[in-house]
């Protein structure tokens, strides 16, 4: 992002604050596909980035006036979007324990589900969310261009545990190429 779009976006965010909608359908506007990617790349879903990104819009708009320094709204959307996310990934697991929960007693009745099924589904989920991660940390680094402490605003972690969050990102997609490359 260019200091001119930056600028603007300062603009848009006081002109927000002051009461002005349609510098809220602006800034909705420039920002959207941002945090849409980001979204999507947390959850790995398409539509439960949309329904994320609606849930952090609310907040946004919610918010915005107590939005001390303007220049912060990039890594604060980021932040309430990244933190809308998790929340949904949490809803998700809860449900699916519950569903696992209701399922196993209805196994148990039925003889037993497989072990090594479980097992298997188990560490299929667990892929899923550290690709989700891994996916949404280096995208945050190399395709938004967020610093390592723009990082650890975004996501409320320290910026030394981005530093290696993005260590070992960088090593598990080295090893997916390579392997990739193998075949």
């Amino acid at each position: 992002m260019n200091q001119n779009e930056r600028i603007n976006d300062e603009l848009l965010v006081i002109r927000v604050q002051e009461g002005a909608v349609e510098a809220l359908t602006e800034l909705v506007g420039r920002w959207q596909d941002r945090l849409w990617r980001l979204a999507w790349r947390l959850t790995g879903d398409e539509q439960a980035a949309w329904d994320v990104l609606q849930e952090a819009w609310i907040a946004i708009s919610r918010r915005i006036g107590r939005l001390g320094d303007p220049s912060a709204f990039p890594a604060w959307a980021y932040r309430i979007t990244s933190n809308k996310s998790r929340d949904w990934i949490r809803r998700r697991r809860r449900m699916r324990r519950a569903d696992e929960a209701y399922g196993q007693h209805w196994h148990e009745m039925d003889g037993g589900q497989n072990h090594a099924e479980r097992q298997y589904a188990d560490l299929r989920e667990a892929l899923a969310d550290l690709a989700g991660g891994d996916r949404a940390i280096l995208s945050l680094r190399y395709e938004d261009g967020f610093s390592t402490a723009e990082i650890g605003e975004i996501l409320g972690i320290p910026a030394g545990t981005v530093k290696s969050r993005l260590h070992y990102a960088r090593q598990r997609l080295r090893r997916f190429f390579e392997e990739e490359g193998d075949e």
